[in-house]
């Protein structure tokens, strides 16, 4: 029978650890590979990643579960409520459309037969009105054209009409408005609202030519 030398006996012996060594760590690199599974730290898993639940079908909460973490498959009512509880942010404001025309009676800012404007009273406040709806809008000019009844001649009305324009004008350079925006004319007589409906004289026919005492302000080039 055949001795085994010394020198390989020493050699099985480091080989055959060696051997069994490598498998080991094989194995363990497996279960170290299966267990880097990615699984929610709110819940429990098995070792498939699968939710564990209890024997009633709830799922079980891990030490890290908050009701924000909840997923649809364990608490839908809970998802629900953090989605439901999400704030809508609130639509912008329309912003408030400009004037761009607008006709104000002369009898509410002047007296009869005057270029005078009242010290106070509803036509003043609604030039006031006018201005500040227009202080934030970008425009070219502004047009203020004055008209007259058909009381007295052509050529006193046109010039009444026309310091009627230029009176509203001024007030609204006192407001604030450049006067170099502002287009200040009269008409006189000219596109009558009550066209030939009115008859008579003295208060009656005074009263029915109301409408075309009139002062109108149009904001032209609104950006």
């Amino acid at each position: 029978m055949k001795k085994l030398s010394t020198k390989n006996t020493l050699i099985g012996m480091i080989l055959i650890p060696a051997m069994f060594s490598g498998a080991v760590l094989a194995q363990v690199g497996n279960i170290d590979q299966d267990r880097t599974i990615k699984k929610p730290e709110a819940y429990g898993v098995d070792d498939r990643g699968v939710v564990v639940r209890n024997t009633t079908g709830l799922c079980w909460h891990t030490g890290y579960w908050t009701p924000a973490m909840a997923i649809p498959e364990c608490e839908p009512d809970l998802v629900k409520k953090e989605v439901a509880a999400a704030p809508t942010p609130p639509a912008p404001a329309p912003a408030p459309a400009a004037p761009k025309k607008m006709t104000f009676s002369a009898d509410a800012l002047f007296d009869f037969d005057s270029a005078k404007l009242k010290s106070g009273g509803h036509g003043i406040q609604s030039l006031n009105d006018f201005v500040n709806g227009i202080q934030s809008v970008k425009y070219d000019r502004i047009d203020v054209v004055g008209y007259a009844d058909r009381i007295g001649s052509d050529a006193y009305n046109h010039k009444l009409s026309h310091k009627r324009a230029e009176a509203v004008k001024a007030h609204l350079v006192s407001r604030g408005i450049d006067p170099n925006r502002i287009n200040a004319s009269g008409k006189g007589e000219a596109d009558p609202v009550t066209g030939n409906s009115c008859h008579g004289h003295g208060k009656e026919l005074k009263a029915c030519l109301a409408p075309d005492r009139r002062v109108e302000i149009e904001v032209i080039g609104i950006k």
